[in-house]
């Protein structure tokens, strides 16, 4: 429980304030627990990060995985695989995996991230095989380019209306730069 509960607070001080916001005072702070018992259960920030890959991306991945279920047509397929992980973007467990970057993580926690983000990619390939793609490997890693910067877009409070920025990845999805 006391685990669960670090994470749950690691969460909302990444989404509120990014990497700054992540330390152990403030993991203490908000759990109720000393500083040296955070440290009971996490080594360092990377491991708290770490470990909330490990628990909610999978979680993530599961609703782009069930979005693109439910649509009948390669198209459709992709469509859903932009726009699910673009409504992702204001969930906290989204905003935490994202707010702190790779460079900070040791190699095995990038590793893992590298490998989740790869079975990300591996839901598209197939919809992109349907449609025909003679490198569907190398087309679902330049989409998943889109929408990575379509959510830093996003995410950074950009002058676009997030929805306008949804429809402009989905249109580079589907149409490519010809619009």
């Amino acid at each position: 429980m006391q685990r669960g509960a670090l994470l749950d607070a690691a969460r909302s001080l990444l989404s509120e304030g990014g990497t700054e916001a992540l330390t152990f005072p403030a993991l203490a702070e908000r759990t109720g627990l000393a500083r040296s018992s955070v440290y009971e259960y996490f080594r360092s920030r990377a491991a708290v990060v770490e470990e909330l890959c490990a628990v909610d991306f999978p979680v993530w991945a599961a609703e782009v995985e069930a979005a693109m279920e439910g649509a009948d047509t390669p198209e459709a397929k992709i469509e859903a695989y932009v726009r699910r992980q673009l409504a992702l973007v204001g969930d906290r467990r989204h905003r935490a995996v994202v707010a702190i970057s790779a460079g900070e993580l040791d190699a095995g926690a990038r590793e893992k991230i590298r490998a989740a983000h790869g079975g990300l990619i591996a839901m598209v390939v197939e919809a992109l095989e349907g449609l025909g793609h003679d490198q569907p490997r190398l087309a679902a890693m330049l989409l998943q380019g889109v929408v990575d910067a379509a959510v830093r877009r996003i995410e950074l409070g950009a002058a676009e209306d997030p929805d306008r920025i949804i429809e402009a990845a989905v249109s580079m999805a589907l149409r490519g730069v010809r619009g």
